[in-house]
Formats: C-alpha cells, structure tokens, sequence
C-alpha cells in the first residue's frame, strides 16, 4: 500500500529532529493522527510559539523570550566568570546542578571538521569582547569531553589567555564522549568543583 503523502510529509518532518529514526518518526506521525482536533491544534500552536518568541541572547547566546535571558540579568551572579558552554541545553543542565553561579557564554556548536562547523559558525567574537570589556577573572570552558570539544577548548583557552586571569576546563569526572545534557547533577557538580587550568 502506497504511503499518505501527509503522512510522509510529517514522518519527514519529524525525522529531521535529532535522535528520532525512520521508525520513531513513522510512530509520532501514527501517534498526531489518534490526537483529537484541539490538542492537534495546540501541540500547532505551541511549535508557532516557540518560533516566534524565543530567540538567542543578544549577550551570551542562551535561549531567551525577554530582550536579555534572565541570567544575564540577574546581578547576584558572580560577574568575574564565564562558562562557556556549546548549546543551551548544556547550560540548563549546570542550572539544574545549582553548583554554579556564575555568568554563562553560548557558543552554539563546536569546532568539527566532520560537520562543517569551523570557528567563524560560533559564537566566539562576543565571547572575546565580554572578555575584554568586562572585569571577568576566570573563564571556565565546559564544551562536551568529545574530540570535537576538545579541539574547541584549546583553540578558546588559547584565544582568552591574554585577556583573562585564569581559564580553566571542567574535570574529567565526566565521561569521555558523553553529552553534558545527560549527565547526573551530582556528577556536574563534582567536575566544575575539579576543573583544571588549560
């Protein structure tokens, strides 16, 4: 039996996301048309939403619906520390850990040869300019323990150097090749407290 093309359209829709396969996508699509007309209508409206509300932050590069995300904002962080992470959901993982408070650096992506990514695709410019225009102390590098975010680490740590006290890198409680987004806080917690100069 010959597949529905609006069936097909939204598998493929789906497919495009990360992490869902051929098979995933195929049960999501099955799964839209058991949904009743409102909750359709909603689950349309709340992608629409998310489109059209939130954005990055103009200073640190996290997801925002506000002018400047509310970390950026609040004046109790301490000033004098960036950590500079690859995507915001990284950054939401050190949030749920509650062991730091510091300011935040959204690089969105890593260095990676294999994707396409060089440097000039991340956020790295206004990170340099944060740096110097800002009385920042220490800049803690917590890109993902990849050889990808690796490389990205010591290109920054090497960029930075001259403009900042110290920067650091998490320790390596945290496993190689692992995704920062899906580690435990405790273990969170426990590398930002090891990190290591770079």
């Amino acid at each position: 039996m010959k597949k529905l093309k609006s069936l097909e359209r939204l598998e493929e829709s789906f497919n495009k996301l990360p992490s869902i396969g051929r098979k995933s996508a195929e049960r999501l699509a099955y799964s839209i048309i058991e949904m009743s007309d409102d909750d359709v209508k909603e689950f349309s409206d709340a992608l629409q939403s998310l489109k059209s509300k939130v954005h990055i932050c103009p200073i640190c590069g996290n997801i925002t619906e506000d002018d400047i995300c509310e970390i950026c904002k609040d004046e109790d962080r301490n000033q004098a520390q960036i950590m500079v992470v690859s995507y915001p959901k990284d950054l939401i993982a050190f949030e749920n850990s509650e062991g730091y408070k510091g300011l935040y650096h959204v690089l969105n992506g890593v260095i990676s040869v294999s994707k396409g990514k060089g440097i000039d695709d991340l956020n790295i410019s206004s990170l340099i300019e944060r740096v110097k225009n800002n009385a920042i102390k220490e800049v803690i590098i917590a890109t993902n323990p990849t050889i990808e975010g690796e490389a990205t680490g010591i290109y920054l740590s090497k960029l930075l150097s001259p403009y900042v006290e110290s920067v650091t890198r998490l320790a390596y409680g945290l496993q190689m090749g692992g995704n920062l987004d899906y580690t435990d806080s405790l273990t969170l917690s426990k590398a930002l407290e090891g990190r290591t100069k770079i």
